[in-house]
């Protein structure tokens, strides 16, 4: 635990002022966290990554996906007993980057579906989103079809060397 602990402090650091990376990066970076999350609960938790091989290359905000994650650990996994899943997805939708955390949690609530009152991590995310992106970016909460909460986010798909499409 410590060993990997030290492993992601140290991807951390080396991403100081870093506004965007490539996604395959960020990606070693969610996966460093998750070896942690998964030594915390053992067989509760679940991750699945479905990440498009032709997006590896594409720029990706630094340390997008990890409060995403976090969120849907500490929301849809930890208070429950049951055992706990996580789907990342990554992909090439009509010209962009489309990242989507799912978890098989209880969802949003009715009451707060419609509420534009997220916490800090959603909503550090999504002001780092219209500063970086603008109009050009897209992120949505909702409940999922069978259960558990989506978060989607959209962004410009652009290599991550600045040749344009990744």
């Amino acid at each position: 635990m410590i060993a990997r602990l030290s492993a992601l402090l140290r991807l951390t650091l080396e991403g100081v002022g870093v506004q965007e990376v490539p996604l395959a990066k960020e990606i070693d970076f969610l996966t460093s966290y998750l070896e942690i999350e998964k030594v915390r609960f053992g067989d509760r938790l679940t991750v699945e990554m479905q990440i498009a091989s032709e997006v590896l290359g594409a720029r990706t905000p630094y340390l997008i996906l990890q409060p995403l994650v976090e969120n849907a650990i500490r929301h849809g996994v930890a208070p429950r007993a049951q055992p706990g899943r996580i789907e990342i997805r990554a992909a090439s939708e009509n010209g962009s980057l489309v990242l989507e955390v799912r978890d098989n949690g209880p969802g949003l609530a009715a009451a707060s579906e419609t509420s534009t009152r997220p916490g800090m991590g959603l909503s550090n995310t999504r002001s780092r989103l219209e500063k970086l992106y603008g109009e050009h970016q897209r992120f949505e909460m909702k409940n999922g079809i069978n259960g558990g909460l989506v978060v989607s986010l959209s962004i410009p798909l652009l290599s991550a060397d600045g040749d344009g499409d990744a």
